[in-house]
């Protein structure tokens, strides 16, 4: 079944919203609740990048499988699924203090580890990647949302390139700063010393 919900960012006031291995995403609350009294029901991330074919995309390659692991993304596999988990993690309410996003590419530790497939690995480049939610009853797919719109990672910059001198202040200007402190400095010190003695 296809549900009427696109993936997205979570909200631009969230600090670390991007970057550049990881994104955040609001949970897909509420979206598969017409499922939600089978509680076999597995919700999965897709992660794919454009060579995922988003539009025929194959939801019968199933979690945990070599054509969908996380240790073959990029180079053998276009799209990888992580963060299974059951429907009853993404309830309708929000209680206060709950989390209600997925940050995706935070797991370091199981990134080259074969036998983690779902591992929430480190995303490898900036992207553009897109994401959906696919819904497993056992190995069977029975529903997905719609792909997000493309999620493009912030960059490093290569450290040659970070100018070293802001572009307001030259060095001569810093040079008279650090001369006047110290002076400053100095003068401050004699007032005190003439006040103690």
């Amino acid at each position: 079944d296809m549900i009427p919900y696109t993936p997205t960012l979570a909200s631009s006031s969230l600090l670390g919203r991007t970057t550049t291995s990881t994104f955040v995403l609001e949970q897909p609350r509420c979206v598969f609740s017409t499922m939600e009294n089978d509680t076999n029901i597995i919700i999965w991330l897709v992660v794919a990048t454009p060579e995922g074919r988003w539009v025929n995309f194959n939801n019968s390659l199933g979690p945990g499988t070599k054509a969908r692991a996380f240790q073959m993304f990029p180079s053998d596999t276009s799209a990888y699924m992580t963060l299974g988990t059951t429907i009853l993690q993404y309830p309708c309410l929000k209680n206060p203090g709950d989390i209600t996003v997925l940050r995706v590419g935070s797991e370091t530790s199981c990134a080259k580890n074969n036998s983690r497939p779902t591992c929430n690995g480190p995303l490898p480049f900036p992207g553009p990647y897109r994401v959906k939610f696919l819904a497993f009853n056992g190995s069977e797919p029975v529903a997905e949302t719609d792909w997000s719109a493309p999620i493009t990672l912030k960059e490093a910059k290569a450290y040659n390139s970070i100018p070293t001198m802001g572009s307001r202040h030259s060095g001569g200007m810093i040079a008279i700063t650090t001369i006047l402190s110290i002076l400053f400095a100095v003068l401050l010190a004699g007032l005190l010393a003439m006040i103690i003695s």
